[in-house]
């Protein structure tokens, strides 16, 4: 079964927050999260425009990438410093 961009299938929502907006995204089987913040519902809307535009870019410039994504972190991006 081909892996999809991580981004390919998610949801978005533009969400009022206090005096200014947020997009929720959703992505299937993980957590929602909140992208904050914009001063109107059309930057908002143009954020979810765009990073549409930068999923989809992504995945058909790198179809394969994603079927050989690793299932463990790279060590170079959980790491810590020693301290010795």
């Amino acid at each position: 079964m081909e892996k999809r961009h991580p981004y390919a299938d998610a949801t978005y929502l533009v969400i009022p927050i206090m005096a200014a907006f947020g997009v929720e995204v959703r992505i299937p089987d993980s957590e929602p999260t909140i992208v904050t913040p914009f001063s109107t519902a059309v930057d908002a809307e143009r954020w979810i425009a765009e990073h549409r535009n930068r999923v989809s870019a992504a995945s058909s410039l790198q179809r394969g990438r994603w079927a050989n994504r690793p299932t463990t972190p790279r060590r170079d991006q959980h790491s810590q410093p020693s301290s010795a």
